[in-house]
C-alpha cells in the first residue's frame, strides 16, 4: 500500500498502482471533473499515470485550473494540438521541438510548404476542430530501438536524431497519442483536448535546428493558451499594452541609444541623452555605495583562460560565452575539437581531420608550445575514452595563453582581494564596480536592451568572516529595497533561488550547499519577507536572493540579486588571518543592485 499525504495533510492509503484519476475521483466528483493532472512529489504527472514507490510515501496533490503548474501542462498539449492541425493542413512538415513557455509555447517545424502568418488563422480554425472532438491524449511507451522505427516511419526525421543524439541510453521512450497523432513526448498532457478553454497563435519566426546556427533553420510558431476567454483577453491585452511601451520603439524616438548591425547584434551604444540619464543613474548608486562602505575598483573586459576554468565559469557556460582567444590560431582549432568531442558530436571525419592538422603542426608548427606530437600521442593512446581524450587536449590547451572575453566580473574581484594578505580586522571587503560583461546570446533570442550581448551592472563583492554573514548579506537586502524604493519600484516578488540536486551543474561540496541553503531561507523568514522558495534557481556556485520586479503591465524582471557563496573561496584558495593567527578561508557574498 501507498500513503499519500493530501495538501490539508490528512493522509490515503491506496494500493501501489493506482491512478491520479482514481484518487481524484475518491475526493470528489467535482475534483475529478476539474483534475487537469497531478503533482507528485513535486513532479507533475498525468491523471492515468500510475503511482507507485518504494518507500511507500508520496505526496500528492490534483491540480485544476486553479494551479499554476497545470496552465503549463495545458500550454504542452495546445502544441502538441497546432503540431497536428500544421501536419494536417501542410503535407511533410516534420517536428522538432515543442515545449511549453512562461507565457506560452512553440513548435519548432519544418515544412515543405512555408508556413506564413497568414496562415495561422487558418491552423487556429483546424485546432478548434481537434478541440471540439476532444480525443484524449494517450500515454503509451515503446523500447528505445522500436521508438526510433516509429518515428522513422512517421516521416519524422528530426525526431530520429534526437532519439541517436540525446535520448539512446534509455531503455524505453514514451509516446502520446491523439487520434491519428502521435509524437514523442515525455509529458504529461490534459486529459483530453477539450480541457483547452482559449488559445491564440501569435508569431511565426526562425530557430535553427538545436539552437546550432550551422544547422537547419526552422520555423518556430508560437501561440498561448488559458483556461478561459477572459483570461486570454487579459493577455492579449497586455501584449497591446507592451507595444505602446516598447524600449526599442522609445529608445529610437527619444534618442537614447542604437544597436548597430556594423558593431554587432546585442551590443548597445549609448546616445548622449541615454548617456546622461545612465550617468545619472551611476552617481546616484555610487554615491550611496560609498555610505556603505565600498571600495571602488575597476577590472579589464577580458581575462586568462586559466582564471575563468578556475571559477569555473569555463566550459560550464561554453555555449553562452564568447570563444576563447589563443595567441596561436592553433588553440582555437583544438578548443573547437575538444567542445565537439565533450558535447559527443564529434564524427569519425571530423576527428581524421583534426588528427591530421595536429600531426602538420607538430612537424610545421616549430612556435606552438606544448609539443603537438606527444598530445597526439596521448590523444591515440586513450582509444574510445573519450574522458582520457579530452584530458589530452585539455593538457594542450592548458599551456597556450588563451584569453575569454569577460563573462562574469567576480574572479576578478577575487584576484584584487588576493593581491594582499588580508587580517580579520580588515573583512568585510567591500568591492563594487559597473562592470561590463559579455555573453554570447543567440541571435533570435536577442531583444533590444532587455538581452544582450554585452552589458553593464552595478557589481559588488563581499569577503566576510563567517559571523559577518547574516549581517553583511541583510544589509545587502537592505540595499537592494533601497534603491528599488527609490526608483519607484515596489511591486516586486522575492525568490530563494536553491540547487535542483538532480542537476550536475553546481560546484562545491555538498555540506556547504546545505549550509548556504539553510542561511538564506533563515534569513528571509527572519524578516518576516514573503517569498517562494525555487529549486533550480541557484548560481552554480551558491544560493541567492533575487527581486522580480512586475513592471506597469504585469510583465516580471530579474533586477537585484544577492548570492551567498563558499565555493569560489575555496576553489581560489583564498584566506585571512584569524584571531588566533591562523589562516581562515572567507564566505563571498556577489550582489547586483541594477
Amino acid at each position: 500500500m501507498l500513503t499519500l499525504k493530501l495538501p490539508d495533510g490528512s493522509v490515503r492509503q491506496v494500493p501501489e498502482g493506482t491512478r491520479p484519476r482514481e484518487v481524484a475521483a475518491s475526493l470528489g466528483k467535482r475534483l475529478a471533473q476539474a483534475a487537469i493532472a497531478a503533482k507528485v512529489n513535486d513532479k507533475v504527472v498525468d491523471l492515468d499515470s500510475e503511482l507507485r514507490d518504494g518507500n511507500g510515501e508520496l505526496s500528492f496533490q490534483v491540480l485544476t485550473d486553479k494551479d499554476k503548474e497545470a496552465l503549463a501542462v495545458l500550454r504542452h498539449s495546445c502544441a502538441h494540438i497546432m503540431a497536428r492541425a500544421v501536419l494536417r493542413l501542410f503535407p511533410g512538415a516534420q517536428l522538432a521541438f515543442g515545449p511549453a513557455l512562461e507565457n506560452g509555447f512553440y513548435y519548432d517545424i519544418d515544412s515543405p510548404t512555408p508556413i506564413r502568418e497568414e496562415d495561422l488563422p487558418r491552423i487556429e480554425e483546424e485546432m478548434r476542430k481537434i478541440i471540439a472532438a476532444a480525443e484524449p491524449f494517450e500515454r503509451f511507451e515503446r523500447p528505445t530501438s522500436e521508438a526510433r522505427e516509429l518515428v522513422r516511419d512517421l516521416g519524422q526525421g528530426y525526431k530520429v536524431e534526437h532519439i541517436d543524439d540525446d535520448l539512446k541510453q534509455y531503455p524505453t521512450l514514451s509516446f502520446y497519442r491523439q487520434g491519428e497523432f502521435i509524437d514523442l513526448c515525455r509529458g504529461p498532457h490534459v486529459p483530453h483536448a477539450g480541457k483547452v478553454g482559449a488559445f491564440k497563435l501569435l508569431s511565426i519566426a526562425g530557430a535553427y535546428w538545436k539552437n546550432d546556427a550551422s544547422r537547419k533553420q526552422l520555423q518556430r510558431l508560437y501561440g498561448t493558451a488559458f483556461f478561459t476567454q477572459k483570461d486570454l483577453d487579459a493577455y492579449l491585452h497586455q501584449l497591446e499594452e507592451a507595444k505602446k511601451r516598447d524600449h526599442r520603439v522609445l529608445g529610437k524616438q527619444l534618442k537614447l541609444f542604437t544597436i548597430s548591425p556594423a558593431v554587432g547584434s546585442g551590443l548597445i551604444l549609448w546616445m548622449p541623452k541615454g548617456a546622461t540619464v545612465r550617468g545619472i543613474l551611476e552617481g546616484f548608486i555610487k554615491e550611496e555605495l560609498l555610505k556603505r562602505g565600498y571600495q571602488p575598483v575597476y577590472t579589464p573586459h577580458i581575462g586568462r583562460l586559466e582564471l575563468y576554468r578556475t571559477s569555473g565559469h569555463f566550459p560550464y557556460y561554453r555555449d553562452a560565452q564568447y570563444p576563447p582567444l589563443f595567441l596561436h590560431q592553433l588553440g582555437q582549432t583544438v578548443d573547437t575539437w575538444l567542445a565537439l568531442l565533450e558535447s559527443d558530436q564529434l564524427s569519425e571525419q571530423a576527428e581524421a581531420a583534426f588528427l591530421k592538422l595536429l600531426e602538420e603542426a607538430g612537424k610545421t608548427m616549430t612556435d606552438v608550445p606544448g609539443e603537438p606530437a606527444a598530445t597526439l600521442g596521448r590523444y591515440a593512446a586513450a582509444g574510445k575514452d573519450k574522458a582520457k581524450k579530452a584530458e589530452a587536449l585539455q593538457a594542450w590547451l592548458g599551456r597556450q595563453e588563451g584569453y575569454l572575453v569577460k563573462p562574469m566580473n567576480c574572479p576578478h574581484h577575487i584576484q584584487i582581494y588576493k593581491a594582499e594578505p588580508h587580517s580579520y580586522r580588515d573583512l568585510p571587503v567591500r568591492l563594487a564596480e559597473f562592470g561590463t560583461v559579455y555573453r554570447f546570446e543567440q541571435t533570435g533570442e536577442l531583444a533590444g536592451m532587455t538581452r544582450v550581448r554585452g552589458f553593464t551592472q552595478d557589481d559588488a563583492h563581499l569577503f566576510v568572516t563567517p559571523e559577518q554573514i547574516e549581517e553583511e548579506f541583510s544589509a545587502n537586502l537592505d540595499l537592494v529595497l533601497f534603491v528599488l524604493s527609490s526608483l519607484g519600484l515596489n511591486d516586486y516578488r522575492v525568490r530563494v533561488g536553491l540547487r535542483d540536486p538532480q542537476s550536475d551543474k553546481y560546484v562545491g561540496k555538498a555540506e556547504n550547499w546545505e549550509k548556504a541553503e539553510q542561511t538564506l531561507l533563515s534569513l528571509v523568514q527572519s524578516r518576516g519577507m514573503n517569498f517562494s522558495a525555487e529549486k533550480g534557481e541557484a548560481a552554480f556556485y551558491g544560493p541567492k536572493i533575487d527581486f522580480v520586479v512586475r513592471d506597469c503591465i504585469g510583465r516580471e524582471w530579474q533586477l537585484g540579486t544577492v548570492q551567498l557563496d563558499y565555493n569560489l573561496p575555496e576553489r581560489f584558495d583564498l584566506e585571512y588571518i584569524g584571531k588566533d593567527n591562523a589562516p581562515h578561508r572567507p564566505v563571498m557574498i556577489h550582489r547586483v543592485v541594477l
